[in-house]
């Protein structure tokens, strides 16, 4: 009797728990999608941003779940640094595993996955500091105060979550400010700001002569599946018109999602889904054509992971004073540069100030003169929103004219505004409720002083 009791009240927890998965506030969860996200998050703001695990989990991953939260339940392991998620602790379970300097992976195939490979940086994070008779000079300081001020609100009732804001004038630091529980040393998650980066990414290889975004047969994931993939560009996929069904609905169930938290193979699950349209001829944004990108591009960094992984940091990120980048990659090797880049919000800053200044840094050009046009190009079918890997704000967006934006899920932002030499990065975790990141831009450039003439500097000048 009590066997049977036992049993018929397990039976209703875990209908219970099915059903909470149903009920959650994004529509279903697909039970998978669901073990994968809380394994995988988890350990990459533990591990690769810096942040408390219960904290991250309370911002960025129980409003996701909504009603399937106290179901999903994890395991931390300080030891191996691993995180296994399951439903109940029992079902669906996944585990994503921390490598230094590679971040956290998903393992699906733990026989064929080396858990001890590591690729450590040789430099640390390099900080930025305030001038202050620069930032005096060209600012209303009591005005550029009060934009950061309001980003932030009332920690007690604002669910923004804002966690960190930087802006750069002239490539200098001018104001920062993070919530408690981060800091400037925090690596800040930018979601689809990773995709900015990866068209940076071939920006780089283009000006070296290594890449040519437009030329057929060109992304081996493609044609690995049919040569009559041939005639998808790397271009085509950087602009999210690359015609393959990999709907990004953000509702667990949709292919993006199977894809960011079930794949072992990113790059080969978004290559074999169905062809719906000739590449360029219909805009959809889809995760899975900047990962089918990357990997065609990765092949021009090294020949395995280590050699990958130092050629990402030479070509795009050290040229830049970037020392505190992680890109994360699934468990065949292949960059997630659709959606996994964490770094420092003044990092994020630098990547934006290279457009900024005209893809010219430190006195170096690093991009094609014309690659500004390129990317700020709204790409056919778009609405005019999205050009090649950054989105195109509208005169109603409160902006200057000329300004274009790194963006990602729950809100990640880096506003470029070339014409006035100013970048505003802003990162948290908000859901179901507006950053108001837009504001906090068009605030900062009101906050520059008409007379801008004040104290002469270079632009940012790359750490010793």
């Amino acid at each position: 009797m009590i066997k049977r009791l036992l049993a018929g009240t397990a039976a209703v927890i875990l209908v219970g728990g099915i059903a909470a998965l149903n009920l959650s506030p994004i529509g279903r969860i697909y039970a998978p999608s669901g073990t994968g996200i809380v394994a995988k998050q988890t350990c990459s703001q533990t591990w690769v941003a810096g942040l408390d695990s219960d904290f991250a989990r309370s911002v960025y991953l129980d409003p996701l779940l909504g009603g399937a939260a106290p179901v999903i339940t994890s395991q931390i392991d300080e030891e191996t640094r691993t995180v296994t998620a399951g439903v109940f602790g029992l079902f669906w379970r996944q585990t994503a595993v921390w490598r230094d300097g590679l971040g956290c992976t998903l393992v699906h195939d733990a026989e064929h996955f080396d858990a001890d490979l590591t690729v450590p940086a040789e430099r640390e994070f390099q900080p930025m500091e305030i001038d202050p008779a620069f930032r005096d000079a060209h600012f209303d300081t009591v005005a550029l105060e009060a934009a950061i001020d309001a980003a932030f609100g009332d920690p007690e009732t604002d669910q923004r979550n804002t966690l960190g804001v930087a802006v750069l004038y002239r490539g200098q630091l001018v104001a920062e400010r993070y919530a408690p529980q981060a800091s400037r040393e925090t690596r800040f998650h930018g979601w689809s700001m990773t995709k900015s980066a990866m068209t940076t990414l071939a920006g780089r290889l283009q000006y070296q002569g290594l890449v040519d975004i437009e030329a057929e047969g060109a992304v081996p994931a493609l044609s690995a599946v049919s040569a009559d993939y041939k005639d998808v560009t790397i271009e085509a996929l950087l602009r999210m018109a690359g015609g393959f069904a990999i709907a990004e609905l953000n509702n667990g169930t949709d292919p993006n999602s199977q894809m960011l938290f079930t794949q072992t193979d990113m790059a080969h699950f978004a290559a074999t889904r169905e062809r719906l349209h000739a590449p360029l001829e219909h805009w959809q944004y889809m995760s899975g054509n900047t990962i089918m990108a990357t990997h065609a591009m990765q092949q021009f960094l090294g020949d395995d992971i280590p050699s990958r992984v130092q050629g990402l940091r030479e070509i795009l990120f050290e040229p830049l004073g970037m020392y505190s980048p992680i890109l994360e990659i699934d468990e065949t090797g292949t960059f997630q540069g659709s959606s996994y880049m964490y770094a420092t919000a003044q990092d994020w800053a630098r990547l934006g100030w290279l457009y900024a200044n005209e893809g010219v840094f430190d006195g170096e050009r690093l991009l094609p003169e014309d690659w500004n046009t390129i990317v700020s190009t709204p790409t056919d079918g778009s609405n005019q929103a999205y050009g090649m890997g950054f989105w195109l704000p509208g005169e109603h967006d409160g902006v200057p004219d000329g300004t274009f934006t790194m963006s990602g899920f729950q809100s990640q932002w880096g506003f470029i505004m070339p014409e006035q030499d100013l970048v505003v990065v802003r990162f948290g975790a908000t859901n179901r409720t507006s950053s108001r990141s837009y504001e906090l831009a068009a605030a900062i450039v009101r906050a520059l002083l008409e007379d801008q003439t004040g104290i002469e500097t270079d632009p940012v000048t790359q750490p010793e």
